[in-house]
Formats: structure tokens, sequence, C-alpha cells
């Protein structure tokens, strides 16, 4: 009765052979896919007037554009990964389509979205590829649609350059924070165009700021050599990360995905990672030869990228979200540059101007 279903050469025994056979290949094709790496793309621009997208894990280059202006001073990605906007001294914000043929001219498909009076310094997508928000020199910020080029609201209140600026989680509403040379950090309302918050506690320009991955709170960098924590619910000032020790100015900040750690880079080359919750540094990480003009954390927190005026971008990544920086070791020798060592991925992106 066991064999009526066999066919002609089949026997029991070759079956239960194959059927071992197959979850043998089966177990090795899963074994593959653990140990394959995400993805990773950096995306930055430099003083050359160049734009260019990297793959992180092969240090490839995907994509190259050149700007009108020599300095381009902002960049930023489309949520659907499938366009990048930037701008510089051209006073414009860009929007360049991606596309996975490498001999496409991307600059003839170049769209001018938004104008400002003076130079470009930051720009966001909001949540879809629509509307891009932008900040500059002129001491204002604005809201644009991406298709028209029309803008939707304009946000005045800064008295002097705005340096930065940083849209608030999704599930938190409608806000965005700004940082400038009037040394205040501004919360701002899309809809009204209305300011809502304002903190003036910093004592020189604010570089960088950055929201709390809860939305509940921002920090900001600055050129007095400190980070600062500010609560939006309580509507003042909670930590300030500074030492005696550091006299360089705080060029670029941001949270870690469980918003425990701050992640600092200064213009004395290195980065500094602070406990939001004790205010302490935790650690120093070295490796640049140059300001550290800009760091960004991953959006699933695994890893870090950093960007010098040594020409060079720099990614560390962990094998685990909880594995804290101070693994992430300083290596230098005579045989090659200095590098961040970690035990699962890490790729030095040379580039031929500072970043």
């Amino acid at each position: 009765m066991a064999n009526e279903g066999l066919r002609d050469n089949e026997t029991l025994s070759s079956l239960k052979n194959e059927s071992e056979t197959l979850k043998c290949k089966l177990e090795e094709e899963r074994a593959k896919l653990h140990d394959v790496e995400p993805f990773l793309s950096v995306f930055f621009f430099q003083q050359d007037g160049k734009v260019i997208v990297w793959d992180a894990f092969t240090t490839n280059k995907e994509h190259a554009v050149t700007m009108p202006c020599t300095w381009v001073m902002a960049c930023a990605y489309a949520p659907s990964g499938c366009a990048i906007a930037c701008g510089g001294l051209d006073n414009k914000c860009s929007v360049y389509p991606l596309t996975f043929d490498k001999n496409e001219n991307m600059a003839a498909k170049k769209k001018s979205v938004a104008m400002h009076t003076n130079y470009l310094s930051a720009c966001s997508f909001t949540n879809s590829d629509m509307q891009i928000l932008t900040s500059s020199g002129d001491g204002t910020c604005a809201l644009w649609d991406v298709e028209s080029g029309q803008l939707l609201q304009s946000f005045h209140g800064h008295a002097a350059d705005v340096l930065c600026l940083d849209l608030a989680p999704s599930e938190t509403g409608n806000t965005f924070v700004s940082g400038g040379c009037d040394k205040k950090a501004m919360v701002w309302d899309l809809r009204s165009g209305q300011c809502i918050q304002s903190f003036e506690t910093h004592d020189s320009d604010i570089n960088s700021v950055r929201y709390y991955p809860s939305g509940d709170a921002f920090a900001s960098a600055s050129d007095d050599a400190t980070c600062r924590l500010y609560d939006l619910r309580a509507d003042r000032e909670v930590a300030i990360y500074s030492k005696e020790s550091i006299i360089f100015g705080a060029s670029s900040v941001d949270f870690s995905l469980s918003g425990r750690l701050l992640f600092t880079g200064y213009n004395d080359y290195t980065i500094n990672v602070w406990d939001v919750l004790k205010g302490t540094r935790v650690s120093i990480l070295f490796g640049h030869e140059n300001r550290v003009s800009t760091l960004r954390v991953s959006p699933d927190g695994t890893a870090f990228c950093s960007g010098s005026w040594d020409h060079t971008l720099r990614v560390a990544v962990g094998h685990q979200r909880t594995r804290p920086p101070a693994k992430f070791i300083f290596h230098s020798g005579p045989e090659r540059p200095p590098q961040f060592i970690k035990s699962s991925a890490t790729a030095i992106i040379h580039a031929d101007s500072p970043c």
C-alpha cells in the first residue's frame, strides 16, 4: 500500500534522501539571508559643487550631479528615495530624480523648486515627495510645492541667517524647529506659519537642531561649544551638554534610535556621545582629520555617518542597536589612515573636497 503512489525508479528510501537534501539546501539559503547586510546609501554634498550618492557598504558612487554653484550647503532625500533636493550659494533648491540608469543625465531633469534672496542653508522634504521645507540666509524658512514650485507658506521671525531646521516626527503634528545666527531656536506651525515657541539660551550661532524621537523635545548644537535639550511640554531648557575641556563649536547633532544617546560633531575633529538622561559624556570618537561638519544616524538606528572637511565620509555600523558607541574603536597605523573599527561593517568614503 505504501508503494502505490510511487513513480518508476522511485522508492521510499530515495524520496526520504531527496527530502533531507532539500531541507539542507533550504537551511543554507535561510542562513544566507541572515548574512546579507541591508542596503545603505549615503547622500552628501561638497564644496566643489558636486552632489554624490554613495553605496555605504561597497563605497561605490551611485549618482553624481554637478551643481551650478561651487558651494553646496543643503541636501535632502525624498521619502520615496526616488529624488534628491539640494542647493547652496545659488539661492535655489533644486530637485533631481534618481534612476537606475547610471548613464542618464540627471542634470537635464533638474527642477528648480524654491528661490530665496540669499543662500540656501537647509532643506527637508515633508512626509511626501510633493512638499519641501527650506531655510535661508535671508532669515526666513519656506514651504514649497515641488510640482509647481509655488510658495505655500513662509515663516518670518529670525533676526539673522537661519542655519538649520528639522521636521517633527510625523506622528507628533505639523511643526518644525529652526535655528540661526540670532542664537534662537524657534518652533513653527506649518499650517499657520506662526512661531509657537522660541528659545534663546545659547551664546552664539545655532548650527544644528534635531527633534527627540518622540517629538516632545529637541536638541541644538552651537558655536558656544554646547548642546542643549529643550522640552516642548515644559517650554524650557532642561539640559546642557558641555565640558570645560570642550572649547570648539558644535556643528551637528543627532539622537540614537531610542533617544538615550546624543551624537555631536565638533570643530576639533571629534564626535562626542552624550547620555541624554544623565547629561554626561559616555564616549569620544576620533578618526576625522578636520572639523566634523555633519552627522546622521540611520533610520533603523544601526549605523551613523559623519562628514568632514577632511574630504571623507565615515560610516560606523554595529551588530545590535543596543551596542554602545564606545564599542567603536579608533585605530591608526602607518599602514592605513585612521578609521572607525567595528564588528559589522565600516566604510570610509573619500571625496575630492570638504564635505
